[in-house]
């Protein structure tokens, strides 16, 4: 079966009755239904992402051209040529600790793929640079507008610790039961960098935010750092104490201080400023794996400035 809701969007879905290679199948498929995408346009896509494997109940993406599939697996090929043709700037390696790795990710970079690509993600670059090549799980989320440090892990130990750590701030022995056998306090600290609109020094300082998102307590601590008069608009340091969903973008935008950029919360000026100016630019953690205390920290030239 397939859908195409135009000539640059395309949707298949194939069940193998003969044994054959992955790209000698899709290839063969396009021509039975008349698609007209060259062998290069397929391997472009397919390394980006575009493919997945069905074998009984898993599915996973699938980049081997060459492997040969067997009766009653499942292609799935997801084209999209604007997603496929989306580029971002290089994410930047600030740590590499093996069983996971810190990275500055730049705007417009993604925390996770889609079913159509996973090649402008942080977690298909980290996989794709590191020496040497590493599985790679997501930890936490950055939103796609925003920049900063972000975490990726390249074990199911590293995984599963850290993710704890971010979900509920606290050290999950379950990852590493050789460390303690009692659960250990972990705390961690995450501060960003946002431009907010206004003057934010008029504001009592610290600026400690505690209004409800969605139901949830929520709390943020603004604090101001220098204000540009011409422009009208205040660096600031926000520091969360609870990972609700643009937690910072809301809060801002309820002391009518939005985030520059911010077009779902605030007022973003289609003809300026293209990037949400909101960066996290360090982290403090225990790690699950040897309990060091760790932190990082962007170097100034990654940093936000007027």
């Amino acid at each position: 079966m397939n859908k195409t809701m135009n000539e640059n969007i395309i949707e298949l879905h194939i069940t193998i009755v003969e044994a054959g290679s992955a790209i000698t199948i899709l290839k063969g498929y396009c021509l039975q239904k008349k698609i007209i995408l060259s062998k290069g346009q397929l391997k472009q896509a397919i390394a980006k992402g575009a493919l997945w494997l069905t074998q009984g109940q898993h599915t996973q993406r699938l980049r081997r051209l060459k492997r040969v599939l067997q009766p009653n697996d499942e292609l799935h090929f997801y084209y999209n040529e604007a997603i496929l043709s989306t580029k971002v700037d290089k994410a930047v390696l600030i740590s590499d600790e093996m069983h996971y790795s810190v990275w500055y990710k730049p705007y417009g970079m993604l925390s996770q793929g889609s079913k159509w690509s996973d090649h402008c993600t942080i977690t298909r670059f980290a996989q794709q640079m590191l020496e040497p090549e590493r599985p790679v799980f997501i930890v936490h989320r950055l939103d796609r507008a925003a920049s900063g440090l972000i975490l990726v892990a390249h074990t199911k130990t590293a995984a599963r610790g850290l993710s704890a750590i971010f979900e509920h701030r606290t050290l999950s022995n379950t990852s590493n039961p050789t460390i303690n056998k009692k659960p250990t306090a972990a705390i961690l600290n995450k501060y960003y960098h946002v431009i907010l609109e206004g003057n934010h020094s008029l504001r009592p300082q610290p600026d400690i935010i505690k209004n409800a998102i969605e139901g949830k307590e929520a709390q943020s601590t603004f604090t101001h750092l220098t204000y540009n008069k011409a422009q009208d608009r205040s660096l600031v340091t926000v520091k969360i104490d609870t990972g609700r969903k643009h937690q910072i973008r809301i809060h801002a935008a309820m002391i009518e201080m939005p985030v520059v950029g911010d077009r779902l919360h605030g007022h973003a000026d289609e003809n300026e400023i293209k990037n949400l100016q909101l960066s996290a630019v360090s982290l403090s953690f225990t790690c699950p794996i040897t309990e060091d205390k760790k932190h990082f920290e962007l170097e100034d030239a990654l940093k936000l400035s007027f």
